[in-house]
């Protein structure tokens, strides 16, 4: 029988809500974000979860994303594991 992987994150784990989820389908981004290392999609979630108004986790949600999408950038700071040139 194989074992569960292990989550390696030392800080609580988020949890995606339905319209996170559902927004990372319609766009085809949900592969882009289990793409994502561990940290970076909780930090992601934890991040949209602490928006206190609807406009600035829409804003947030929106900027995440845009940042899926292009794959080199995670909140707003460059990112190397994103897409590679071909």
């Amino acid at each position: 029988m194989a074992t569960a992987k292990r989550p390696t994150l030392k800080r609580a784990i988020n949890p995606m809500p339905a319209n996170v989820r559902a927004a990372l389908v319609k766009r085809g981004l949900m592969d882009a974000y289990k793409a994502r290392p561990p940290y970076q999609q909780n930090d992601y979630l934890g991040w949209l979860a602490r928006a206190k108004l609807e406009a600035t986790r829409q804003k947030r949600l929106d900027q995440m994303l845009d940042e899926l999408a292009g794959g080199t950038t995670y909140m707003n700071m460059a990112w190397s594991g994103g897409r590679k040139e071909r």
